[in-house]
């Protein structure tokens, strides 16, 4: 039994927590696990785990010069995380503080988890802070990513990089009967990101009596861009905005649906899709690294070209006529689904403690 620390920023609402917490909750029961967060906001999610709070807390960013900025909270950090064995550190700003805790910890096993992709993290979420997040790299016992894109990114700068998937994060208690002429849509409300500004004009070319149905939350400053939006676009009849959504919420939103639809810009590994897969829902997702790697190339879901809203919108009302196409896809969601199941997942960490 090994002694884990998960580390990270926050446990708000969020794919990369929600994947955290329910891998870090299945190492719980076979191992002795904490989680350690820098904020000290409530977490959203359930943990099956104790929970440390960084003192003083804070919230981080990915601004210019961390290990000086955060020089008191490493150390800090540092002197709890030298009684484990392995300390996971979830994202990139917690990943690059490897460059300066691997001297301060020689006895134990910095893991990081990479739960977006090379190209966004490097060139754009820590474009201020570049060369501290390589470094970071450089020096991790093993770096964690989610797609064979990743693997090949990653690669160049730690060659003990592997690939595992996060696992399944719901358990769906029933298909969808695909009655009901709504499609769901689960994502933050960060409108570059998700690809919002999409998913809204989508909505207006979807059949009369078809209906877009949202489940997420976002910053006050993207909330107001999304009405904004629905403003422009004419589409406050064609979208049901349910809000943040968990457990029996999060399966109703998915059961009532017939499609699943995805428009982000770039992603990890999209969990949405492994969750809107389990009900038995045919995908439509436009094209992203992660995207590509869940539908394995669209073997197992409908891809389209990222941004193209009339290819998108073409494919949906394919699907709407064609009941046969439907439950074909249906099938495939349900046979691919299988490929996510936690146990094996959990096998391959171990192999890295």
């Amino acid at each position: 039994m090994a002694k884990i620390l998960i580390v990270l920023e926050n446990i708000e609402l969020g794919g990369m927590k929600r994947a955290t917490t329910v891998v870090g909750n299945a190492l719980a029961a076979r191992h002795e696990v904490t989680y350690y967060s820098f904020s000290d906001l409530p977490p959203f999610y359930e943990l099956s785990a104790p929970l440390v709070v960084a003192s003083p807390a804070l919230r981080l960013t990915s601004d210019a010069h961390p290990f000086e900025r955060y020089a008191q909270a490493i150390e800090n950090f540092s002197l709890l995380a030298q009684r484990y064995d392995v300390v996971i550190l979830a994202g990139g700003l917690l990943s690059s503080f490897a460059a300066v805790l691997k001297p301060k910890l020689p006895h134990t096993k910095l893991l990081g988890w990479m739960h977006n992709n090379i190209t966004t993290y490097r060139d754009q979420y820590y474009a201020m802070m570049r060369e501290e997040f390589i470094a970071g790299l450089r020096v991790l016992d093993a770096v964690v990513v989610l797609t064979d894109f990743d693997l090949g990114g990653f690669k160049k700068y730690n060659d003990h990089t592997v690939k595992i998937w996060n696992p399944l994060t719901i358990a769906p208690k029933g298909p969808s009967k695909l009655e009901k002429h709504i499609i769901s849509f689960t994502a933050r409300i960060a409108i570059q990101h998700k690809g919002i500004d999409f998913a809204v004009q989508l909505a207006t070319k979807l059949p009369d009596d078809w209906q877009l149905a949202i489940a997420g939350g976002g910053m006050q400053e993207d909330m107001e861009t999304f009405g904004q939006l629905i403003n422009e676009y004419g589409a406050h009849e064609k979208i049901i905005y349910r809000g943040p959504l968990k457990d029996n919420e999060l399966r109703d939103h998915y059961r009532n649906s017939s499609l699943f639809l995805q428009t982000s810009r770039w992603e990890g590994l999209p969990l949405v899709l492994v969750e809107a897969m389990s009900f038995g829902l045919p995908i439509i997702a436009m094209r992203q690294t992660g995207s590509a790697e869940v539908l394995n190339e669209g073997e197992f879901g409908v891809l389209v070209e990222n941004g193209d809203i009339d290819a998108a919108a073409i494919a949906i009302q394919r699907l709407i006529n064609s009941r046969q196409q439907q439950l074909d896809l249906a099938e495939k969601s349900l046979n691919r689904v299988r490929d996510f199941q936690i146990e094996p997942i959990l096998k391959q960490w171990e192999t890295l403690f």
